[in-house]
């Protein structure tokens, strides 16, 4: 076999995220920056470790990223202290791209990665290390890294009024749902639970995180196995309330569809389809009709929208700048010299064609042959990051995320959490890093049973 001198230099060099030996050894690829000091930093690492004080393993996620969370003001909102928020105007962000290319970032993220790691336990630990606040509320935020609007504290409420004893199996003799993910810290189920029958500690971040679920969505209702049927919050910044409640059914693909604003439209929506399914008989009409009376009568009470498509979900269809494979879309800072977003150069149609022929390929020579045209557009998405263009490196990256296959995952590992770096969406970078090491296909998706 040729030295490593003599080898052929791979035409992506330094941003080669192929991973098979026999690519690896056919051609060289120069060490990027931060590759060069792997040693000194592993070293170092063992140093900071023994160092770290207790003082520091209590910080927050968003400590270690340099950002400061100001204090609730009236209206329950948070807002994000100037030096964290990344959504600042293009020409500052200009200046900053300017010194420091994509490299630098990626070297920047991954400085930071022992700091986080240090945070790790805290992400995935039991009753002692992470904090359960009495506050619902502030104990969900602690463990799941968001708010909950009020409409999820006024659902449990309705439950509780039909079915006082089991309120998250209330919707389920007639629906088959069951309240699940944040609403299992409402009912309690996470006090005691230092370890689940996997014999690990509960990762929140994970707690009924379907296959498809990007870090937008959160699931807060399940429903039948076969399909994988769920409904869940989505939210297009971490520092946002939900923007609609969606549908997917994690079993036959990623589309997420709008079921309304909250989770009362969510409800009376679902059953307004089984309602018209050919299969549903008239005795079973008649109970969802029941439920879904009193679904509405609570609504109109509490003054929430029963719309499938709301004011603010048909606001928010302006400001979305790509659809992406799951059809709702992403939002991305866009300034008025359009700086923010460029969209990836290619059709869906054809992005998917690309990844079909990576996915199905017999050998890895073949693989790697398929994978080039998806290693350029990684290389534009470079190019559109030191430029501000950041929605390019996440639509591919959720793109790649949809098609869901194995093949992509070093690269989504590189685009994904950058691009939520990048955007400031610092409690979506840490689910998707979660997500991607352990992203499971099936229903079994609780961290606490």
């Amino acid at each position: 076999m040729a030295s490593k001198e003599e080898k052929p230099l791979c035409k992506f060099g330094a941003n080669c995220y192929r991973k098979n030996q026999q690519h690896i050894q056919n051609y060289r690829h120069p060490k990027r920056k931060n590759d060069s000091e792997d040693d000194q930093q592993k070293e170092s690492k063992k140093v900071k470790k023994e160092e770290v004080s207790p003082e520091k393993t209590n910080k927050t996620i968003t400590d270690f990223f340099g950002g400061k969370k100001k204090e609730k003001t009236g209206n329950g909102n948070t807002e994000r202290d100037a030096d964290n928020e990344t959504k600042a105007s293009s020409s500052n962000k200009s200046e900053e791209i300017v010194s420091h290319d994509t490299e630098d970032v990626e070297e920047s993220v991954e400085s930071k990665e022992e700091s986080v790691a240090s945070t790790e336990e805290c992400v995935e630990s039991d009753e002692e290390s992470l904090p359960s606040p009495d506050d619902g509320a502030e104990n969900i935020k602690r463990k799941f890294l968001v708010e909950m609007p009020e409409d999820f504290f006024e659902f449990w409420e309705f439950c509780c009024h039909l079915d006082k004893k089991k309120p998250r199996d209330a919707l389920h003799d007639v629906l088959g749902y069951q309240l699940v993910g944040p609403f299992d810290i409402i009912a309690g189920r996470h006090k005691g639970v230092r370890k689940n029958k996997h014999g690990r500690k509960p990762n929140y971040l994970l707690h009924w995180r379907y296959y498809y679920d990007p870090p937008e969505f959160m699931t807060v209702i399940k429903g039948d196995n076969k399909s994988q049927f769920h409904l869940g919050y989505l939210r297009d910044d971490p520092s946002e309330m939900p923007v609609m409640v969606a549908a997917n059914s994690a079993a036959e693909s990623c589309n997420i569809t709008p079921k309304g604003d909250n989770l009362f439209a969510a409800i009376k929506n679902c059953i307004d389809d089984q309602i018209k399914a050919k299969s549903t008989d008239g005795t079973k009409k008649k109970k969802l009709q029941n439920i879904q009376d009193e679904v509405v009568e609570w609504a109109k009470k509490k003054k929430y929208s029963l719309d499938l498509k709301s004011k603010g979900m048909k606001d928010r269809d302006k400001k979305v700048v790509c659809k992406t494979f799951h059809g709702a879309g992403i939002v991305v800072p866009v300034d008025d010299n359009d700086v923010g977003y460029r969209p990836v150069p290619e059709t869906p149609g054809d992005l998917k064609k690309m990844m079909k022929k990576v996915a199905e390929s017999k050998t890895d020579k073949e693989r790697d042959e398929n994978m080039d045209a998806i290693q350029e557009l990684i290389t534009l998405v470079q190019f559109a990051n030191d430029e501000c263009d950041y929605g390019e490196g996440l639509e591919l990256g959720m793109d790649l995320f949809c098609y869901g296959d194995k093949s992509f995952r070093s690269m989504m590992e590189h685009l994904l959490p950058l691009a939520y770096q990048l955007l400031g969406r610092i409690e979506y970078e840490q689910i998707i890093k979660a997500h991607l090491k352990s992203r499971q296909k099936g229903t079994d998706l609780s961290q606490l049973d």
